[in-house]
């Protein structure tokens, strides 16, 4: 006990990190932050899951949006007609089509990508 009171009197924290509650609160604190199921880490990782799936959340929601508004202009023949014509490059019976293609054209990706699916 001698050694122990030389000590502490050489180092006056050991005084205070000796105290019994102070070593049990030091424990919890470290217990809670990093090894408990809900500790600080798994709080932060949670968090990061819940922020992208809300990122992802509010992506499709735009997109569903948008096809919304897509079939609510597709319900006129017309439109139906024009978008055929532009996306799928159909025509009438007495029609010709002509593609023209410039360098760096999208054109030639989307038909890269839909031959290798």
């Amino acid at each position: 006990m001698s050694t122990f009171k030389n000590l502490t009197d050489k180092y006056p924290i050991l005084k205070i990190l000796g105290n019994r509650y102070v070593i049990v609160l030091v424990f919890f604190s470290v217990w809670m932050l990093f090894l408990d199921n809900t500790s600080y880490i798994e709080h932060r990782i949670i968090n990061k899951q819940l922020n992208e799936l809300e990122d992802n959340k509010k992506y499709y929601q735009d997109e569903i949006n948008k096809d919304e508004e897509n079939i609510k202009i597709l319900k006129n023949p017309d439109q139906i007609e024009k978008y055929a014509r532009e996306k799928y490059y159909m025509k009438r019976d007495s029609e010709d089509i002509y593609i023209i293609e410039f360098e760096g054209d999208s054109l030639k990706e989307e038909q890269s990508k839909s031959k290798s699916l």
